[in-house]
Order: structure tokens, then C-alpha cells, then sequence
């Protein structure tokens, strides 16, 4: 069995933002000379994400304004985590939308439904942040 490992980095403008990540993890694949197997996508930051979902502008507002529904970023005294930073709501973001995805590997492709992309989340931004991809198989 071969193995391979990559971070990828990413720094956003905005303190919330998401990132399509499937052709960079896609590159990833081709790198590793993987046919078969599975790669692990994991946020190596506890106020980030990585996810699966289709990759459509109002789905990605429709998550903005769910996500700050249930944990709004102000006020930031609603919070017992904030105090040296103001981020309680990037950890709890991070929580709902999880910290990793597993995506198979088939015929030297990601093996991904038809609307499905991989997606970076970044809830406390504008620093540099990484995901981890580990891609095990043969």
C-alpha cells in the first residue's frame, strides 16, 4: 500500500469564507499516483471546515445565514469562550459543519457523487490556516 500527505494552505480576505477545494485535492491525487483507495481531507484549525456539498452560490449564502442563526459572531459577550479572542462562533460553526471528509478513490479519480465538491471553511479568517490530505491505497 502507498501513502501520500500534502497540506494545503489557505488564507482568506474575509472572516468567513468558503473555498472550493476539489481541484486542488484532485491535483493532490494525481501527484500521489494513487489508483485506488481513500483520502482523508482534514482542517487542521479548529475554527475551520472541510465539507461536501454542491457547489451553488445560494446554498453558500443559505449556509451563511444558517450558520449565523445558530451561533451569531455579536454579541460577542453572549460567549464564556471569549475573552482573549472574539471567535466562540468560528469554533461552534466548525462543529456543526465538521472537521473532515473521506473521499474514495476509483480508477485514479475521486469517486464523487455528481453535484458534489469538497469545500474549505473558514469561519475566523483573514490568517494563514492549512488542510491536511492523506491519500492511502494502491
Amino acid at each position: 500500500m502507498k501513502t501520500y500527505r500534502k497540506e494545503l494552505w489557505f488564507e482568506t480576505s474575509k472572516r468567513r469564507e468558503l473555498i472550493n477545494m476539489t481541484g486542488a485535492v484532485a491535483s493532490c491525487l494525481v501527484e500521489s499516483g494513487i489508483r485506488e483507495g481513500l483520502i482523508l481531507c482534514n482542517a487542521m484549525h479548529i475554527t475551520a471546515s472541510v465539507f461536501i456539498n454542491d457547489n451553488e452560490s445560494g446554498l453558500h449564502s443559505d449556509f451563511e445565514l444558517w450558520l449565523e442563526g445558530l451561533a451569531p459572531e455579536k454579541p460577542y459577550s453572549r460567549y464564556q469562550h471569549n475573552g482573549y479572542e472574539d471567535n466562540a462562533d468560528a469554533h461552534l460553526k466548525r462543529t456543526i459543519m465538521g472537521r473532515e471528509v473521506v473521499v474514495a478513490v476509483t480508477d485514479a479519480k475521486l469517486d464523487l457523487g455528481p453535484w458534489e465538491q469538497i469545500f474549505y471553511g473558514e469561519f475566523d479568517g483573514k490568517r494563514k490556516k492549512r488542510v491536511l490530505v492523506k491519500i492511502i491505497g494502491e
